[in-house]
């Protein structure tokens, strides 16, 4: 909604108190600021690149993406959600051969939520950065690290 990208960037660290998530977040950011910045170039893209070479944030990269569309806050939250439900749901396929009829009835019933979901971080949008949600879930955080540290592992987030 206008927030300066460098400003939420650093917000974002702040409230992921994670090293390894930290990682992977400006990770997949860097591979997400390349797919936009080929579809929807831009100055605003361009110069948080510049700005964070090695990556900023997937959600900062996300808001900017979307912005960069021609997309609002409303949009973009909707993005997010989806992205939230549909990543796993395409792995429970995938690694325990579920139903992908079955997933996808599952993303299908949960869509009123999502809608809920989305128009919560759309309204926070408008907000002050500091306003921010800033949820935390301290055990995600431990078995991130223990994720991290494992030979092998089936994701990077």
């Amino acid at each position: 909604h206008g927030h300066d990208p460098l400003a939420l960037d650093e917000a974002a660290d702040a409230r992921t108190p994670s090293p390894a998530l930290r990682a992977v977040a400006r990770r997949l950011g860097r591979q997400l600021m390349r797919a936009a910045r080929a579809t929807w170039p831009g100055p605003e893209l361009a110069a948080l690149a510049e700005a964070r070479p090695r990556g900023a944030h997937q959600p900062v990269v996300l808001g900017l993406t979307a912005r960069s569309a021609g997309l609002g806050p409303e949009d973009a939250a909707h993005c997010v959600a989806y992205e939230t439900v549909g990543g796993p749901a395409t792995a429970v396929v995938r690694l325990l051969s579920l139903d992908p009829f079955e997933a996808t009835a599952v993303l299908a019933r949960l869509a009123p939520e999502l809608d809920g979901v989305a128009a919560q971080a759309a309204a926070a949008a408008h907000g002050t950065i500091d306003a921010l949600p800033a949820a935390s879930a301290p055990l995600l955080d431990i078995t991130a690290e223990m994720h991290a540290a494992r030979p092998v592992r089936l994701f990077a987030s």
